[in-house]
């Protein structure tokens, strides 16, 4: 028998057609023909790391975000992507014994759990529900309030800790983990009021919130002729304003971006944004002092596209249309030949914005989404992500996350989004009609 070609809803990249290849490759040769810029760009840089990509980072986004105050370099250090950001954030702000716990919503960004194990919190992450607004800030407040009184939490407390004190470093009790903006995997978008909420919750508690802000310009609902609309205020943003602004110098806030989505993931090059001594704490990372600054030379490049205005016309021009086709083929099939079987989707372009990489589906009741990968996989060559993954470790998993997938519509050919809503329709009716025997 023939098999089919595969399609692969699973892998969260951007399609090779929508890297800006061309872009990139007159921005290297523009840096690397210029020895004030090859020099600096091939050396160890600066522990926050090149300046002038800082400098047009910080423009780019007062322009995109247009924040009630402008951004400048001070908040912002370049990372070498929002993952490596995250650990050695981790390394900084963290210890094992006196960080009480990493509380992130459930379901969240499965590959994040390991950076955590990785950093000492095997056994320490806590799952808080979602709720249609994102993390569920109200039971985010009882549950830090529940372990402040844990008898383990607190035998814990009196071990002595692992790091060192230093000037530019603070120890967090809580971490909280979460992604604002077209969630991963849910594609939910926080409302300014719960984002609030969570700064709130966040001081209470002696929090930092990371946010991961990686698909933040790219809003499908927007019409392909419009230009990019202003996207939510970060939390990071609201955490300068809240209520008299912040609590201390490093604030309870920072804001994890990445150029993965927008240009590609194997540029690894990112930015850290918050308070300068939170930003200025994160540049001392050992690796930082050891290696130089990440991704110094791709960051060269990187500026040569904020600095004349090619990566603003490349999310206009090209993402935002794609990311809006590639979701209205994606929801409209979903409707077509899905919902009538029983399944529910998010976001809907409706009532919930749309945008990012993800759909997120429900099966009907009494489905199994592990039967249904496996059998989509195995007769359909239809890769997708399967809801379990996307629970918390350690964490009770709840039912319904045993009836959902994830769907990302941004590494699929175009003209295969629909031709895997259609192999996944005939393996739902398959078993819906295997249920019905039983």
């Amino acid at each position: 028998m023939h098999r089919k070609h595969q399609i692969n809803f699973f892998r969260g990249s951007p399609a090779h057609n929508l890297v800006p290849t061309e872009l990139l490759k007159h921005a290297a040769s523009a840096a690397l023909s210029d020895p004030t810029i090859s020099g600096p760009g091939c050396d160890y840089g600066p522990d926050e790391g090149y300046l002038p990509l800082r400098e047009n980072i910080a423009k780019w986004l007062s322009s995109a975000y247009q924040p009630a105050h402008s951004i400048d370099a001070g908040r912002i250090c370049i990372t070498g992507g929002a993952s490596q950001n995250l650990a050695c954030l981790l390394q900084v702000f963290t210890d094992p014994v006196q960080t009480r716990a990493i509380w992130l919503p459930q379901p969240t960004y499965h590959l994040v759990f390991q950076v955590f194990e990785d950093a000492g919190f095997h056994g320490l992450l806590k799952a808080i529900p979602e709720d249609a607004e994102g993390m569920d800030a109200k039971a985010l407040d009882k549950a830090i309030s529940r372990a402040e009184k844990d008898p383990a939490i607190l035998d814990r407390l009196c071990e002595t800790p692992m790091k060192p004190s230093l000037p530019y470093r603070k120890i967090y009790k809580h971490i909280i983990y979460c992604v604002p903006t077209f969630a991963n995997p849910t594609g939910i978008t926080m409302p300014i009021s719960r984002r609030e909420e969570l700064i709130r919750v966040s001081r209470k508690h002696d929090a930092l919130i990371v946010s991961d802000d990686v698909y933040d310009f790219l809003h499908a609902s927007a019409a392909a002729s419009q230009k990019t609309t202003v996207p939510p205020p970060r939390i990071v943003d609201i955490d300068r304003n809240l209520d008299g602004g912040l609590r201390d110098q490093f604030g309870n806030a920072l804001s994890n971006g990445s150029f993965s989505k927008l240009i590609g993931p194997g540029c690894r090059v990112g930015w850290a944004e918050g308070p300068a001594a939170l930003v200025y704490g994160l540049s001392q990372c050992g690796s930082n002092i050891s290696g130089g600054a990440p991704s110094q030379l791709m960051s060269t490049f990187i500026n040569q596209l904020l600095r004349d205005g090619s990566l603003t016309t490349h999310i206009e021009k090209d993402l935002i249309p794609a990311c809006t086709r590639r979701f209205n083929a994606i929801s409209s099939a979903i409707r077509e030949h899905l919902v009538p079987l029983g399944v529910s989707f998010q976001p809907d372009g409706e009532i919930m914005p749309a945008g990012g990489y993800f759909v997120w589906l429900t099966l009907p009741a009494h489905l199994d989404n592990s039967k249904v990968c496996r059998d989509a996989e195995s007769r359909g060559n239809l890769i997708l992500g399967n809801g379990p993954v996307f629970a918390v470790p350690g964490n009770e998993v709840p039912g319904v996350l045993r009836r959902q997938l994830r769907l990302c519509y941004m590494w699929v050919d175009e003209r295969d989004i629909v031709e895997g809503v259609l192999r996944l329709k005939e393996v739902i009716v398959r078993n819906i009609g295997n249920q019905k025997e039983k």
